[in-house]
């Protein structure tokens, strides 16, 4: 049953019931809902996980799949949950909590590269009768190294909003929708897409994860949609993330590693490695400490260290604090341009192992660096860049769907574009010598900054400041 209410300035705490709608039942109410693919720690796995309200002792999951118009096999799935006390604080813990029902997840193994896969969601139940979703479809990933062209959109910061206009809790993610639709208009022409953190700003209101990942259903069902995690997913006092806010509502991470999967060791931590063709990208876990000597520290080192260059040349590093350089408002305030010892720690690792790009959230707006490296740009050039790799170029691209962030008036000589709007990048890999990078706006979709890399494998190779392989004047 539905209650319409009308609610104005002068009585918002008295509405003013207008109607109510006769009773609304749901045909299956435990039906498998809102997949989200995500690639697996090898090139050749695609994991499937979705929503459902059926436990492992009503019924076992699965996914029927297999090449389009082919013969369909089903693989099993595992279950998770998680409970009220699983929360760290208020409101997840108390207003805030609703159960999320069960989450599963399967793995689709030994995939042939760039196939067009049909899958269904299944539960076998007990009584012998099976309960599927529609047919939805993904193309598996390239084999590592292997040249075509390949496209991955990266942003953050992306939030929830109602099509319908009506109110919203945390009404301040006005450009969601637009990204959204934007995205899905456009799928045909996207390879995987990297959300890097502040998801649905549920912030202790579990239910707005559902809503959120039924909003962006018609991409992760379609594509990887690989996550980060940010402050508005973990950060809470007392619970070991690296920060001590409440951001998070009490959530400390629970819902974003359990309802998506990322190719993690340990999902509670948020770091990994993935691959796609030509790509190899290293996501770090800025909730968690990503100095010299930590843990993460050494995970980061090793995902760089670990590209193959020759076939894998684009090196990608992402995460959702601003680790390197921004123009925002109130870093400038602080006098840092970034989070406190961010570039501090991560610059050499950046330098020597050569990383093309860094890609930062947290920031509501786009603003893009030159190649720099100890606060210096180390090329003058701004559309095209080409030869050997002597900084990483850094890009802000929080524009996901989160109220704007304001730029300092400060002239931050190293920033070369800066936009106040919504938006998302678009990296384009064409063969192992040459990509396009695009930042286009979420409103119309078109192309309001780009570069173009263009470089061969010895420029990669090739001895810069601070990135050299250890000589010797042996033969």
């Amino acid at each position: 049953m539905r209650h319409e209410y009308e609610v104005t300035d002068s009585c918002i705490l008295q509405p003013k019931l207008i109607s109510v709608s006769k009773y609304v039942t749901f045909f299956n109410p435990k039906a498998p809902l809102y997949p989200r693919l995500a690639l697996g720690k090898s090139w050749d796995i695609m994991t499937v996980t979705w929503t459902s309200g059926y436990n492992i002792d009503e019924a076992v999951p699965f996914v029927e799949w297999g090449w389009k118009g082919q013969e369909q096999k089903r693989s099993p799935a595992g279950t998770l949950t998680f409970h009220r006390n699983s929360m760290c604080g208020s409101p997840a813990r108390t207003v805030g909590w609703r159960d999320p029902g069960f989450i599963h997840t399967s793995f689709l193994k030994d995939l042939w590269p760039n196939v067009e896969y049909t899958y269904k969601l299944g539960h076998l139940l007990s009584n012998g009768s099976v309960v599927m979703s529609k047919q939805y479809s993904f193309k598996s990933p390239p084999f590592p190294g292997q040249e075509s062209l390949q496209r991955i959109v990266i942003f953050g910061d992306m939030g929830k909003q109602e099509r319908d206009g009506s109110n919203e809790y945390a009404d301040y993610q006005h450009g969601s929708l637009i990204t959204t639709d934007t995205l899905i208009n456009d799928l045909d022409n996207i390879d995987a897409v990297f959300l890097i953190g502040d998801l649905p700003y549920a912030n202790g209101y579990i239910s707005q994860w559902d809503q959120f990942t039924s909003q962006v259903e018609p991409i992760a069902s379609r594509v990887p949609f690989m996550i980060a995690s940010g402050n508005h997913e973990r950060t809470w006092e007392n619970s070991g993330s690296l920060y001590n806010g409440l951001d998070s509502g009490g959530e400390c991470g629970v819902p974003a590693e359990t309802l998506y999967y990322v190719p993690a060791e340990n999902r509670a931590k948020f770091w990994y490695a993935a691959d796609y063709g030509m790509f190899h990208f290293c996501i770090a876990d800025t909730e968690h400490d990503w100095r010299e000597g930590s843990e993460q520290y050494k995970f980061i080192e090793q995902c760089f260290a670990s590209a193959n260059r020759h076939k894998q040349p684009w090196l990608i590093f992402a995460a959702h604090r601003v680790l390197g350089y921004s123009s925002n408002d109130w870093y400038a305030k602080e006098g840092s341009f970034e989070e406190p010892m961010g570039r501090e720690h991560l610059q050499k690792l950046w330098q020597k192992y050569k990383v093309d790009m860094a890609f930062f959230g947290h920031v509501h707006n786009y603003e893009r660096v030159c190649p720099i490296y100890q606060n210096q740009c180390v090329n003058k050039e701004t559309s095209h860049y080409s030869g050997v790799v002597n900084g990483t170029i850094h890009v802000v691209v929080g524009g996901g769907g989160s109220h704007l962030s304001q730029f300092t008036s400060l002239n931050t000589r190293w920033s070369v574009f800066k936009d106040y709007d919504w938006g998302f990048v678009k990296l384009t890999a064409f063969n192992q010598s040459s990509l396009l990078f695009e930042y286009k706006k979420s409103k119309d979709g078109k192309v309001y900054d780009s570069f173009t890399i263009s470089r061969d494998y010895k420029d990669v190779l090739a001895c810069v400041h601070d990135g050299c392989e250890p000589t010797t004047l042996a033969n």
